[in-house]
């Protein structure tokens, strides 16, 4: 089982042939050696087992792993040779997975990752919050596991990370112009792709023109360590039940004459496309959104639906990435808060209010908290559009205490509360007040069922039950769950 081991314990860049046994959090292998096999003298029992977490392998698998990092009741390894492969694989349908950070478990059957998905969750629950017996419903699978995504966002680089078969190819290859994704846990290299399964043909499309055309240009690439440069990063986003698309340029600096130039190339290659914007970032920080934004064609904007509802999206509002999905993970919200119409709702970390309107013709009253000023803005655009006078849009800082705002507002106390937080989660203080405003129930709606559940606690502690929960798959191929869990006041 094991080879290659130097002296009575693992170390570094020790290789062992391991058969997995578990699944773990974030898609690691896992297996377990009695200690009395890794070190013959030691005087614990048979029982006691060193664990090895086992990244890029499934139970079933049988690999050759090298050991990257050794601590004193586990360590871990990566996979480099699979020597008997699970029944649990398939083939993975991208040439660039594996060495790409857009989708990690690709070569998982799909049935078996939102299994793995559902037995985290209630493995979380229970490991880090002491729940026990809790109610989880099926998890909700996606309809559509490749082109699902309606936002990607690749980045330029003048450091291209050749991957292993360019590597083989033997061909002569540019080194200094990407245009794609990152490779996994590096800042600075990216991937040179030309398709992607993510978003759409059409978006690779869009992709391999813009990389053709600011070639041929010898356009820079902004470096955070010079801080000089011209490209940042390409976002395209693409309504799924309108069709519109958005082509959105993020830069360094200005110029005009040459993104004129590029929109007309892009309208007259792909004239569906209806609008083009360019955000100016003059900010070290590797982001893609920019300090303002000039708009080359169209206004700026484009349309979604999700249910009975339309949505402006501009060129940094969130919005759900994968919109089919998204009116799933709202309808769970919804039936489980089971509202009567005549309830007053807090709706926090509201962004641009999606789950606000989704709930808006099943309440008297919605008041949604936010702290972006143009998800604000769009929220309020988006009440226009649809039409919806009991929303109300409050501007709070969640990191601090609402409960002044209520009082200076006169808000009356809500006898629902929903958040749906970032992935650090519902910051104390907020907890601290939904305690006190004490509603009747609490929807949670989470990205990250770690964080959720550290919230919950709080929440049970001061005298919630959780009634139940149910995850929905939003990301295929990727580790990430959203959760929703309704709480009631016991």
């Amino acid at each position: 089982m094991i080879s290659n081991i130097r002296g009575n314990f693992l170390k570094k860049g020790d290789l062992l042939e391991l058969e997995i046994e578990k699944y773990a959090f974030e898609g690691k292998g896992i297996t377990k050696i009695p200690f009395n096999q890794l070190n013959p003298k030691t005087e614990l029992p048979p029982d006691k087992k060193f664990v090895v977490f086992v990244i890029g392998s499934y139970p079933g698998d049988k690999v050759k792993a090298e050991i990257r990092k050794v601590k004193k009741s586990y360590a871990e390894a990566k996979t480099i040779e699979i020597l008997k492969p699970s029944s649990l694989r398939t083939k993975a349908k991208c040439k660039y997975f594996r060495e790409c950070g857009g989708c990690k478990q690709q070569d998982l059957n799909y049935a078996q990752q939102t299994k793995y998905k559902h037995e985290q969750v209630k493995e979380i629950f229970e490991r880090l919050g002491g729940f026990k017996d809790v109610n989880i419903e099926g998890i909700i699978p996606s309809e559509s596991i490749f082109y699902y995504r309606n936002k990607m966002e690749f980045s330029f680089s003048s450091s291209r990370w050749l991957t292993t078969e360019e590597i083989n190819s033997g061909e002569t290859l540019k080194k200094d112009f990407a245009l794609g994704l990152h490779a996994p846990q590096n800042f600075e290299k990216v991937i040179d792709l030309d398709e992607c399964f993510l978003q759409s043909e059409l978006s690779a499309d869009i992709l391999n023109f813009t990389r053709e055309f600011f070639l041929n240009k010898k356009i820079s690439i902004y470096s955070t360590r010079t801080n000089e440069g011209y490209l940042r990063n390409l976002v395209i986003r693409q309504s799924s039940n309108t069709n519109d698309l958005m082509v959105n340029l993020v830069t360094f600096a200005e110029n005009d004459e040459l993104v004129k130039e590029y929109t007309e190339g892009l309208l007259k290659r792909f004239p569906q496309i209806k609008t083009v914007v360019n955000n100016i970032n003059l900010k070290k920080a590797s982001v893609a959104i920019g300090d303002y934004e000039k708009v080359f064609y169209g206004d700026g904007f484009i349309y979604d639906r999700i249910k009975d509802y339309t949505f402006r999206i501009s060129a940094n509002s969130f919005f759900q990435t994968n919109t089919l999905q998204a009116e799933k993970l709202y309808q769970t919200a919804l039936d489980f808060a089971n509202p009567n119409g005549k309830e007053t709702i807090y709706d926090l970390y509201a962004g641009a209010g999606t789950i606000s309107i989704f709930f808006s013709n099943k309440s008297k009253k919605i008041y949604a908290f936010e702290s972006v000023d143009s998800a604000i803005k769009d929220g309020k655009a988006n009440l226009d559009i649809n039409k919806i006078i009991n929303v109300e849009f409050i501007s709070a800082d969640l990191n601090k205490s609402f409960l002044n705002i209520c009082s200076d507002k006169n808000v009356p106390k809500p006898d629902l509360i929903i958040l749906d937080p970032p992935r650090s989660g519902a910051h104390k203080n907020t907890i601290k007040d939904i305690i006190e405003l004490n509603p009747p129930k609490i929807v949670y709606v989470s990205c990250n069922p770690t964080t959720q559940v550290r919230d919950i606690k709080m929440l049970t502690e001061a005298g919630y039950n959780l009634i139940k929960m149910r995850p929905v798959d939003v990301f295929p191929h990727t580790y990430h769950i959203e959760n929703v869990a309704l709480l009631h006041k016991k």
